[in-house]
């Protein structure tokens, strides 16, 4: 194979740095840079404003990208909700200004999206992917927008993805992660936290995810009649668990006890600006029938690695 050019937006992160890494792994034939904006060195990852036309096309003009893997959104749902505005001109306008130039630069795109763009109702998971979207907050619906956006331009694809976890720099990064310092917290400051276990996750891991997305890459980009081949996929871990239960691995991971955590089995406040989805499992059949790997990592051997506990 010869070699080809991919371009990650958002590489500098959580989930953008493992992709970063998937696509520089030695022997990958890749060459690859990325876009960032605050943390950008001006070298690998190239600093880009994606509400800029201009730039976005001076950067395509640059690295002359095969793949373009869009990584860069808002992804918090409270933080979409608390400023809708600038959560829907990164999750949508901007991803149909990349789609748009990158049809025109002849560049495959893959759309990171989100399970959130499913209803969660008891008993409709794991849901196929040709299934009704219907999100339950304005993440899942500007993410479900953005698909939209995307998949109206040629070279295209969607892939939805869970709740993730993985290296980060900060817990912050990750829905997941920050459960674990609140599982330290509960032990070194005496706190008390009423922990959600209701809503059903599947965590994944972004090594995972960031394998499928050059698996992808390398399946489309290699095939006769790529326009033939399924433009929404779907990734997921099969490790099923709400984020109390999370937190009792934590704790079983690292010998601790979670006495000042209790189990909050209400669902949802029914006056809270965000509704959480009770179950969004995501099939992942067009991949399995693509013949890429949909294997993923144990949730308790990564931490243990991760944080070092090596008990059993």
């Amino acid at each position: 194979m010869s070699q080809r050019t991919a371009l990650v937006t958002g590489a500098t992160g959580l989930l953008g740095r493992q992709v970063y890494q998937a696509f520089s792994f030695p022997g990958s034939k890749w060459t690859v840079k990325g876009t960032g904006h605050s943390r950008a060195d001006g070298v690998d990852i190239l600093k880009c404003d994606l509400s800029s036309e201009e730039e976005i096309s001076a950067l395509l003009s640059k690295v002359k990208p095969d793949v373009i893997v869009h990584c860069a959104a808002q992804r918090f749902p409270d933080k979409v909700d608390k400023d809708p505005e600038a959560a829907r001109a990164l999750n949508i306008t901007a991803s149909s200004t990349l789609a748009r130039l990158a049809a025109q630069h002849d560049a495959f795109l893959i759309y990171i999206s989100t399970d959130y763009v499913f209803p969660g109702r008891p008993g409709e998971a794991p849901y196929a992917a040709s299934a009704t979207p219907a999100p339950t907050n304005l993440y899942g619906q500007t993410k479900l927008d953005g698909e939209k956006a995307v998949l109206e331009h040629k070279g295209t694809v969607v892939l939805r993805v869970p709740v993730l976890y993985g290296t980060a720099e900060t817990p912050s990064e990750s829905a997941v992660n920050t459960l674990l310092d609140t599982v330290w917290k509960v032990q070194t400051e005496g706190v008390s936290v009423k922990m959600d276990h209701w809503a059903i996750r599947y965590p994944t891991n972004t090594e995972d995810v960031a394998r499928v997305c050059r698996d992808v890459a390398d399946t489309y980009l290699s095939h006769a009649d790529a326009a033939s081949l399924p433009r929404i996929l779907q990734f997921s871990s099969e490790d099923k668990m709400t984020k109390y239960e999370i937190c009792e691995k934590f704790a079983g991971i690292m010998g601790l006890k979670l006495d000042g955590m209790e189990a909050n089995t209400e669902g949802n406040d029914p006056n809270a600006a965000v509704q959480r989805p009770y179950d969004c499992h995501l099939d992942t059949k067009e991949l399995k029938d693509l013949g890429i790997n949909v294997s993923t990592m144990d949730f308790v051997d990564w931490w243990r690695r991760e944080v070092r506990a090596f008990r059993k």
